[in-house]
Order: C-alpha cells, then sequence, then structure tokens
C-alpha cells in the first residue's frame, strides 16, 4: 500500500484533508495530510518572511518523515506527493529537491509553473491587481485575507468556482481558513533544468480536460506543462475544491495511481492512463 502527503491549497491546513485521508486509510493506505507554516494551526508561524521557499522546506521535511516510515515498514521509501491549488509551487518545489523520495506527483485542479514564474502570474492583470490590493489594505501587505466564500459564488480570489459545496462547507471555508503569507504568491519558483521525470497525474475538477488539452496544444505557458510523456490525466467533474464535495472519489482517483496501481476509470467511467 502506498504512503500519500496531502498538501492544500491557500488559506487550509491540513484539516481540509480529513475526510480524503480517512478514505485512504480505510483502503489500508498511509495519508499524512500536512499543515504549511503560517497557515491553521501554524498561523502563529505567519510573518512577512514566508514565501514559497519556507513551505518547500515544510513539503521536504514532510516527504522525508513519511518515507522514512515508509521504508521502516517495509515499503520502498517513496510517497505519493499530492498537490491541491496553490499547494503545487511547494510541492513542484519539494518534488525537485528530493526526487528519490517521491513515486509520484498527483495535481488536483492544479498543475506545476514554469521556472521563474510566480502563483501570482497565472492571474489576469485585473485580478492580479486585486490580490495586491486585498493584501496591502487588509492583510498588513503580507498577508491574503480568507476570501469571502459566498454561497453561489466563486472565492473571490480566482481560485475557481464553488461547484458542489453545501453551506456547511462554506462555513467551514470561511470560519477555519487562514490568511495566507502573501510571499507565497508572489515569490517565483526557481526550477532544475531539466527537472526530475517523476510520473505526474492531473485530477481536473474545474476545469474539463478537453479545455486543459486544448490550451496544452494551444502552447499556454502553465498548461503546456501538464501534457505529454509522463503525465496521466484523470476527470472527476466538480469543483475547486474536490476533497470536500467529493471526498471519495478523488480518494479513489489518489488510490488508483499509487504505485503498481492498475489502470482504473476516471471518475467519469473513461480510463486515462498514460495521455
Amino acid at each position: 500500500m502506498a504512503t500519500f502527503v496531502l498538501v492544500p491549497g491557500f488559506w487550509l491546513g491540513a484539516w481540509a484533508w480529513d475526510e480524503v485521508a480517512a478514505e485512504l486509510r480505510a483502503a489500508g493506505h498511509e495519508a499524512v495530510p500536512v499543515t504549511l507554516t503560517g497557515l491553521a494551526e501554524r498561523a502563529g508561524e505567519a510573518a512577512p518572511e514566508v514565501g514559497v521557499d519556507t513551505h518547500v522546506a515544510d513539503v521536504v521535511a514532510a516527504v522525508e518523515g513519511a518515507a522514512r516510515e515508509a521504508a521502516e515498514r517495509g515499503g520502498g521509501g517513496r510517497v505519493v506527493l499530492v498537490a491541491h491549488s496553490g499547494g503545487a509551487m511547494a510541492v513542484t518545489g519539494a518534488a525537485d529537491r528530493v526526487p528519490e523520495r517521491v513515486a509520484r506527483i498527483v495535481y488536483v485542479d492544479t498543475g506545476p509553473m514554469p521556472s521563474g514564474m510566480a502563483n501570482i502570474d497565472f492571474h489576469e492583470p485585473g485580478a492580479r491587481a486585486e490580490l495586491e490590493r486585498r493584501a496591502a489594505e487588509d492583510g498588513g501587505g503580507w498577508l491574503l485575507p480568507v476570501p469571502p466564500f459566498a454561497p453561489g459564488g466563486g472565492s473571490g480570489e480566482g481560485a475557481g468556482d464553488l461547484a458542489g459545496l453545501s453551506e456547511g462547507h462554506l462555513a467551514a471555508l470561511r470560519e477555519r481558513g487562514t490568511p495566507q503569507p502573501f510571499g507565497t504568491v508572489t515569490q517565483p519558483l526557481e526550477r532544475p533544468d531539466p527537472p526530475p521525470e517523476t510520473p505526474r497525474t492531473l485530477i481536473a475538477t474545474s476545469i474539463p480536460l478537453e479545455a486543459v488539452r486544448a490550451m496544452a496544444e494551444g502552447g499556454h505557458p502553465v498548461f503546456a506543462a501538464m501534457a505529454g510523456p509522463g503525465w496521466t490525466h484523470r476527470s472527476l467533474p466538480t469543483g475547486h475544491w474536490p476533497m470536500f464535495s467529493r471526498p471519495r472519489e478523488l480518494a479513489a482517483l489518489l488510490a488508483a495511481d499509487a504505485p503498481d496501481a492498475p489502470d482504473a476509470p476516471d471518475a467519469s467511467g473513461e480510463a486515462v492512463r498514460g495521455r
């Protein structure tokens, strides 16, 4: 069985993975949800200097610890490293640093950014300006406040839609979310050239796979990196927060891409490994 290291996106802590982790453990896997510096129960560690490098170090430590425990249990000493949304920067950087510890990277409605690109660069100019305004006016210049997560709307930060979320989910996001250190939004990630050839999976939830592939083929600087050899594509139609809206199905897709797992259909019933 596999060991999964689960890294949440912006504003969230390890708690966001509770249901997914429970499903993975019930199936016999190990699950290690991570809270990054400055968030959730680690909110007291937030500081202006917290950036992508800080969170990369957090994930490296989690991977190395989980890999050691896996080896002690008689496993291969490698983990499946899972990123949701803004957690992709930390996960990609960590996987670049310790590729020998990572059997596969799974990107949940997100993907690796090109070297030298920051998370904020993914947004259109108007959205970038709004992020900067929110941080300056409501976050002291170094925190990105928790979005409103309003029923029937988006997060307010260009982070995707809220399809499939109940009012209880939205309330939990508002009440348990914590401001995001803005350095993790603005600091670019420098990657090795060439990057490690670690197997990678995209689980597309808020953007149809057909749209992802079209943007990749059209040369979009981010989506082009989510296609080609080494990638598996899977589809889980829902909003941007599948750990809340479809946790059982998400856990099943994660398990399907564990090392040595057989080919499995995606949530729409289509086998898509190797595309």
